[in-house]
């Protein structure tokens, strides 16, 4: 027969009684989970801030939210490179400043729907352009922005 908690079978090297606390996943999460929640409010303020700086026509090619996203792919590798290769950032750091931020600031979510809308309205050259100048553009920023930043680091080592 087997017993059903046998952590709390009395004997002399166990006593009867609760089981010790487990650490719950969150312990000592509070501070990350923080820095996410602030680096993400910037970066969706500034991406909001933008949209309202430079609207764009309904059927045009949607600029605003193309270059947002580019900029933004920018800055992530420019700290990804940054936190890996240069800055130990103290864990609630990382988050903040590549993920949280720059997540928030580029706004993929918007070029999918900017993408249907102008399928949708009628203008499949202009979706489907969008759709592979994007990647591109996206794709190739961070490729940049990754060379760029371990040359100007490396030349600052020596």
């Amino acid at each position: 027969m087997t017993v059903p908690h046998p952590e709390r079978v009395g004997t002399p090297d166990a006593p009867v009684g609760p089981p010790a606390r487990r650490a719950s996943s969150w312990d000592g999460q509070g501070p990350v989970v923080a820095m996410v929640a602030l680096g993400g409010a910037l970066g969706a303020t500034a991406r909001y801030g933008t949209a309202r700086l430079w609207p764009v026509e309904s059927g045009g090619f949607p600029w605003t939210t193309f270059w947002v996203n580019v900029a933004g792919c920018a800055v992530i590798g420019v700290f990804m490179v940054v936190i890996t290769d240069v800055w130990a950032a103290h864990p609630p750091g990382r988050p903040s400043s590549a993920p949280g931020c720059s997540a928030e600031f580029t706004t993929f979510s918007t070029y999918a729907v900017d993408i249907r809308g102008l399928l949708d309205e009628g203008h499949p050259a202009t979706g489907f352009a969008y759709l592979a100048a994007t990647l591109f553009a996206a794709l190739t920023a961070v490729w940049l922005a990754v060379t760029v930043t371990r040359r100007a680091l490396a030349g600052r080592r020596r």
